[in-house]
């Protein structure tokens, strides 16, 4: 059985300054970014593929975070399955699946790392989203293809790689079961557990 890796993807985000203007007067100040979090089906910089299967029930597991107001992300991309608080930018909102794309609404939050990225986004810059999850990987036809034990962690902030694939790691990083144990909950993994019944 192949092991389990960290596993991260990029998706650029594209940002109206009038409209966050209008929508931070409307927010109490607060500022709220919409966009692409993922794709399925889709070869990315890194080469591989999620099945839609597996994107649709991972982001039906990520209601629970959303729903309890934990689904944090980080400025930048760490090399663990852990969200350190103290690097927390951000929290997503809301996630659905229409089609093969994953979209969202992420809210930046008023912590250190989230003012680096209001800071960032209102002087310009180009700032991407990215999933950061766990799982193996198999080889398919030609493609790296994401496996079924794929596990959603969160959402991170990403500056744009320059060189197509310089920012992932195309190997991904060996992950260690206990730190999985520091994200997922008992009733988070209940709730998986659940959603696979109601799967059947």
């Amino acid at each position: 059985m192949s092991e389990k890796v960290l596993l991260r993807e990029w998706y650029p985000l594209q940002v109206d300054k009038s409209v966050l203007n209008e929508s931070m007067r409307q927010n109490d100040g607060k500022m709220f970014l919409k966009g692409v979090l993922q794709k399925a089906e889709t070869l990315n910089q890194n080469g591989r593929i999620y099945p839609k299967s597996i994107l649709e029930r991972e982001v039906r597991n990520y209601q629970k975070l959303i729903n309890e107001n934990r689904a944090l992300g980080e400025c930048d991309h760490p090399d663990t399955a852990v969200v350190e608080l103290k690097n927390a930018s951000h929290v997503v909102r809301e996630a659905h699946m229409q089609g093969d794309v994953v979209y969202g609404t992420i809210e930046i939050l008023n912590t250190p790392s989230g003012q680096i990225i209001q800071s960032l986004i209102k002087d310009g810059i180009t700032l991407g989203i990215s999933s950061r999850g766990v799982g193996s990987v198999q080889s398919m036809g030609g493609n790296t293809v994401v496996q079924e034990d794929f596990q959603l962690i969160c959402f991170d902030m990403v500056s744009e790689p320059s060189t197509p694939g310089a920012f992932m790691l195309s190997e991904g990083k060996k992950v260690n079961t206990s730190d999985l144990n520091k994200v997922f909950n008992s009733t988070d993994k209940i709730d998986r557990i659940f959603n696979d019944i109601l799967e059947w």
